[in-house]
């Protein structure tokens, strides 16, 4: 593995019109002879990615778009630390958020 030696990005291999060269994204090209790749990686058009979810707890919320009782909620630090946390909620049903 090389690294640039204008920005300290690893060198990605490309092909030229005779030989493979090493090249990185600012524009610098290595002067090798030789570049190996060892691994390629093809990624399909439309492939579906899953999200994992978490499991949350439930609480009693009153959801303001479809009126549902029942919602997820966590609490997250969103201002600065001497500042209270602010609480999430996620209705179970229609998966509308809204914080607290």
């Amino acid at each position: 593995m090389d690294f640039c030696p204008k920005c300290q990005s690893i060198l990605i291999p490309e092909k030229g019109e005779r030989k493979t060269k090493l090249a990185c994204s600012c524009g610098y090209v290595s002067n090798t002879k030789e570049a190996i790749i060892k691994e390629q990686v093809k990624v399909k058009k439309g492939v579906e990615i899953k999200q994992k979810r978490v499991i949350l707890p439930k609480t009693r919320a009153t959801c303001s778009k479809c009126n549902n009782k029942q919602a997820y909620y966590w609490m997250q630090q969103t201002r600065g630390s001497d500042e209270p946390e602010t609480k999430f909620y996620e209705c179970v049903k229609c998966s509308y958020r809204w914080r607290d």
